[in-house]
């Protein structure tokens, strides 16, 4: 049986290789039969932004949707998104607003925390 892990990306998209990393090693694990939560924090929130389109990069969005399919959990911080500007209806379908205590209690559940 596979791990409980959470993985937590603070960067966002496009500037650094760290959330595409992240969004690769969480559908591996996905596959690999582990049962992930990705935790969109601080600038990292972007990843979830839908309507990304970027021309000279990886698409972000399509390995985050990807990953949703497989049955990746995405929760997103909410205070990082007030102070940012976005909402519920800014992001990908299946990621989920939430609070610090939310955030907290999957990181404590977890048996493996990757950060990025």
């Amino acid at each position: 049986m596979g791990k409980k892990m959470s993985v937590m990306i603070f960067d966002g998209p496009y500037g650094h290789e760290k959330p595409y990393t992240a969004l690769r090693f969480a559908l591996t694990a996905l596959i690999d039969g582990h049962d992930v939560t990705v935790i969109l924090i601080q600038d990292g929130i972007f990843t979830g932004k839908k309507a990304q389109n970027p021309a000279e990069y990886p698409n972000h969005l399509e390995y985050l949707e990807n990953a949703i399919s497989e049955g990746l959990n995405v929760i997103v911080c909410g205070v990082c998104c007030n102070a940012r500007g976005l909402s519920q209806e800014d992001l990908v379908k299946g990621a989920k607003i939430v609070g610090m205590h939310e955030i907290v209690e999957a990181v404590s559940n977890s048996d493996v925390h990757v950060t990025f």
